[in-house]
């Protein structure tokens, strides 16, 4: 006996209780003696890997039964090489006699119609399955691109909402903690020492936290600790800023089940679905911050310092390390990392006190910045410039994308037009015209949503005066700024080339991300 989720949507004369009493009153009246039942509830007949399956193939195989009893053919399964394969060559090969009440399938007459027509009936029965999975398929992704959200779980931050699409609603408690995530990458934080922060102040971990949620014992496998792993999935989560990403996964096949990632390309996105988090000024700032080449190390003060990783040596092409000497009190320099690890014989040392580079960079970053008091406009030309240049590519990409939807648009207008014509002059069946003007025109909503969502990122590509404004503020406040923070030299600096102190003295090059 065998039940998927689809098939009881069938009603009741599929349930297992139903085959139950047919398989029961069949073997009654012809006297056999039933050894066992084997149930695969919530199976699908495409998958032979079923616990109950492979069960009663073992005992088959071991001689304890000799009959096997199924309703119909589709309870057996629905893939026709495998079922084919087992009534044709492995069940004799162990004397095994198969029936199919429904089909009136039975091996000990092979010479019987119903016999010759179970290859064509195995063929029906996995296009049945075939077809319901490509519907599956199509409501799912129908339901995906309405804004609905179609998976189990929530990210942490979130819980389901009570309205029709399951609509995320913030769960304050866990969105504090990630707000206070993003708070401390921003101030210059590794994931690492994130993870850190929260697991010393005993903040449960996201399945923690779910676990205590639903008023379940802690899966003592589950560790309540924070790792860098977590908090860089959650600074990399889109949905805190509103949107949903669905579609990011499918299986290969209906038959074959495995899990493969769909390409970023053909993934679904609704933007805006839910209440944000994070603003997306906030998300923007923390994405650069995640692909600056800095990653920082705590140091011996467990600190991290806020020119860490931003250091080159121009020789070697290494990152500078800070150490520190002892002699009548103790010095913290930067050092090529090159000449700490191998020698002299390699690298110079390109040693510079913390002090006195300190100085430096935050008198270069206060005489670049007084420009920003002195001539604001400038500044925000400067940066318009360098933000048009940043999404040239994405608006030539999604203009490109416009004019291809677009156009298939027009091409289906035309092909449900041909459909009603085809149906009116040449005969057409009705319900092939219906299946095809319905086909054509849930194509047509999905294509005029994908218009209209990318419409409004190119509406939103023209429209930087917001972002422009809090930008020339960050700048003010950073050129009045009296010590330099991890933060500020995350978000203005690149990188520092830090050359070797020779006669004439030593060149510095400070390389900011304002300039192209």
């Amino acid at each position: 006996m065998r039940l998927s989720r689809d098939d009881e949507k069938s009603g009741e004369s599929m349930s297992i209780e139903n085959q139950r009493i047919i398989l029961r009153k069949y073997i009654a009246e012809r006297g056999g003696t039933i050894v066992d039942e084997y149930i695969d509830d919530g199976w699908s007949g495409t998958n032979f890997d079923r616990p109950e399956i492979k069960r009663m193939l073992s005992d088959a195989q071991s001689g304890k039964i000799d009959t096997i009893v199924v309703k119909d053919l589709s309870r057996f399964g629905r893939n026709y090489i495998q079922v084919g394969q087992y009534i044709d060559y492995i069940f004799p090969a162990y004397g095994i006699r198969f029936i199919a009440i429904g089909d009136n399938i039975d091996t000990a007459d092979r010479s019987s119609a119903a016999m010759d027509m179970m290859p064509i009936m195995n063929v029906f029965n996995e296009w049945h399955a075939a077809n319901t999975s490509k519907k599956i398929r199509a409501v799912l992704e129908a339901k995906q691109r309405s804004g609905k959200y179609t998976s189990w779980n929530y990210p942490y931050g979130y819980k389901a909402g009570s309205d029709d699409n399951r609509t995320a609603v913030i769960d304050e408690e866990a969105a504090k903690v990630v707000r206070r995530i993003f708070d401390l990458r921003l101030q210059g934080n590794s994931a690492r020492i994130i993870a850190r922060i929260l697991t010393i102040e005993n903040i449960p971990n996201p399945a923690t936290y779910f676990t205590r949620a639903d008023g379940k014992k802690s899966d003592r496998r589950c560790s309540p600790l924070w790792v860098p792993k977590t908090v860089m999935w959650i600074l990399s989560n889109p949905t805190y800023i509103g949107d949903v990403i669905q579609h990011k996964t499918t299986s290969v096949s209906y038959k074959n089940h495995k899990v493969v990632k769909v390409p970023e390309s053909e993934r679904i996105i609704k933007e805006n679905a839910h209440e944000a988090i994070i603003s997306r000024e906030v998300w923007d700032r923390v994405q650069a911050l995640n692909k600056c080449v800095s990653r920082g190390r705590v140091d011996k003060r467990n600190a991290i310092h806020p020119l860490s990783g931003l250091l080159v040596c121009p020789d070697c092409g290494k990152k500078l390390k800070l150490t520190s000497y002892k002699n009548k009190s103790t010095v913290h320099c930067f050092v090529c990392r090159t000449y700490t690890d191998l020698g002299k014989n390699y690298c110079t040392s390109h040693r510079i006190a913390e002090i006195e580079l300190e100085r430096l960079v935050l008198q270069d970053i206060r005489s670049m910045l007084s420009t920003v008091e002195i001539d604001e406009r400038r500044a925000r030309d400067r940066f318009l410039r360098n933000m048009e240049k940043r999404d040239a590519e994405s608006r030539y990409s999604d203009e490109k994308q416009l004019r291809a939807l677009k156009s298939r648009l027009l091409e289906l207008d035309k092909l449900i037009e041909r459909a009603f014509e085809a149906n009116v002059l040449n005969g057409m069946p009705e319900s092939i015209c219906v299946s095809l003007c319905t086909k054509y025109q849930a194509e047509k909503d999905c294509v005029q949503e994908k218009i209209n969502e990318t419409e409004q990122r190119l509406i939103k590509l023209g429209d930087g005066d917001k972002t422009v404004a809090e930008y020339v503020e960050r700048l003010k406040r950073y050129a009045q700024c009296e010590t330099l923070t991890r933060e500020m030299c995350l978000e203005l600096i690149s990188f520092i080339l830090l050359g070797e102190k020779n006669r004439n003295g030593r060149e510095i090059s400070v390389y900011y991300k304002l300039r192209q």
